[in-house]
């Protein structure tokens, strides 16, 4: 019955070729394989390699890397013919590369020659491509002269850009699998000598043909795992210039990262002069993330600035909200009270309910006790004090001070979240015995949607008493 509390969820920036696969990944590894995920699951009950695909398969799934490759081998050279056949190349590449090791890279790039060679039209085809840059990378790392010296080719050759793309075209025209080849490549590169790699991505985010897009936000990643000066000033620039928004914002969220007053300028500069309300709300996120002291005071002072879009001040008071400590939760409470806005009133109480710990179940317990705060606001400051740890008596108590039919209404939702038995009491005393048969019927129908025995012998009760 309890309602959870809001789940803070950030987007994924990361592509699975953004990022090395190395041993000792979780469960279902094979996921971040290729973009379809995990070989599907067995399709052909007559084909004579059925059974060694769903043993594969399972092994596979299990990270049992060796066995899954030993078994897709067996399809490939027993059942040339197979329909699993033309993939089964792909996940013994796979399964050799997840075990490592030189000697099982270079079989693993074999398998996909022969995939290629065999069975040019194979669903894994294109990633195939992908995969096998991954390899090379790693025997780079490892030491292998030639494979570094593809790397190296392909990282340079990602830099320059497509034939026959237009400035203009737009990015849904320019998708395709040759940007995940390419961002593995400069994902190599990167992994094998930072030096070399770093004026690539430059050359990579000097672009600005559309269909670079992609590409370029990958590269802005890239860059920022790499922190040096210059790869700051990058990012502060491409944050400021580059012509697509997806880029600028990636460039923005990275900024968080870099712990300078520097970044915290620029934030601040996008903030000032930018017209993109979602460049604007990235680089308030942005804020709230820097570790500097001053990107904090940054963020409070546009939840007070009231010539700031409504919009862009409740995202500043929900990111205070997820940066526990005393300094904000003071801020907030002080906040409620100089605000006329009932939204943004809203927001405040919201984010203080999201900070355990700092006396603001009292605070909203206050606010929900108050005459002199709007209805709406004592009840969803009621319903977070509930939601926040207030006890079952306090809650209790207010139904008996408040002859206002609409909190009292508020006080049995909130009685019905909590798990206690004395909330079950509660409702089960307003049911029997309520003055007001509105009221009763409410605290039925949420005594109806407990799974507690007692709720339901007092129902079964109530019904036969009419």
């Amino acid at each position: 019955m309890h309602i959870a509390t809001a789940a803070l969820a950030l987007a994924a920036l990361l592509v699975p070729a953004a990022r090395p696969l190395g041993t000792g990944e979780p469960v279902a590894a094979c996921a971040a394989a290729r973009p379809a995920g995990c070989p599907p699951p067995a399709w052909s009950r007559q084909d004579p390699a059925d059974g060694i695909y769903r043993t594969a398969r399972a092994a596979l799934n299990d990270n049992d890397y060796r066995r899954a490759a030993t078994l897709f081998r067996q399809i490939t050279t027993r059942h040339p013919r197979s329909t699993y056949a033309p993939d089964a190349h792909y996940w013994e590449a796979f399964a050799l590369y997840r075990v490592g090791g030189s000697g099982n890279l270079r079989a693993a790039l074999g398998r996909l020659d022969e995939q290629r060679r065999l069975h040019p039209r194979a669903g894994t085809r294109g990633d195939a491509d992908v995969l096998a840059t991954r390899i090379r990378g790693e025997l780079a790392r490892l030491g292998d002269s030639k494979a570094a010296e593809r790397v190296t080719r392909d990282a340079a050759r990602a830099a320059r850009p497509k034939g026959g793309t237009a400035s203009g075209q737009v990015r849904g025209a320019c998708a395709g699998n040759e940007d995940d080849v390419r961002t593995a490549a400069l994902n190599a590169l990167l992994q094998m000598n930072a030096e070399q790699a770093v004026p690539i991505l430059k050359q990579v985010l000097a672009r600005r043909d559309a269909c670079s897009a992609p590409l370029r936000e990958q590269a802005v990643f890239l860059l920022s795992q790499k922190a040096t000066p210059e790869t700051e000033s990058l990012l502060l620039s491409i944050a400021r210039e580059d012509p697509d928004p997806g880029v600028r914002e990636k460039a923005v969220f990275w900024l968080s990262q870099i712990p300078t007053e520097r970044a915290v300028d620029v934030l601040q500069e996008i903030l000032r002069t930018s017209r993109d309300d979602g460049l604007r709300e990235k680089a308030i996120f942005a804020l709230s993330q820097h570790p500097s002291a001053r990107a904090g005071q940054v963020v409070r002072g546009l939840a007070e600035q009231s010539s700031l879009p409504a919009g862009l001040r409740e995202k500043a008071i929900f990111w205070i909200g997820q940066q526990p400590s005393a300094a904000n939760a003071g801020f907030l409470r002080a906040l409620y009270g100089r605000m006329d806005s009932e939204p943004l009133k809203e927001k405040v109480i919201f984010s203080l309910s999201q900070m355990p710990g700092q006396g603001n179940d009292r605070w909203l317990l206050g606010v929900a006790t108050s005459d002199r705060e709007p209805l709406e606001m004592r009840k969803k400051a009621l319903f977070w004090a509930g939601q926040t740890g207030v006890s079952v008596a306090e809650i209790a108590a207010l139904y008996d001070r408040t002859s206002n039919r609409a909190m009292r209404e508020q006080v049995i939702f909130v009685l019905s979240q909590r798990q206690e038995p004395a909330a079950l009491d509660r409702l089960i005393q307003i049911a029997r015995g309520d003055r007001d048969p509105a009221l009763r019927q409410k605290a039925v129908f949420w005594l109806g949607q407990s799974e507690d025995p007692r709720a339901a012998r007092v129902l079964e009760e109530i019904i036969g008493s009419r």
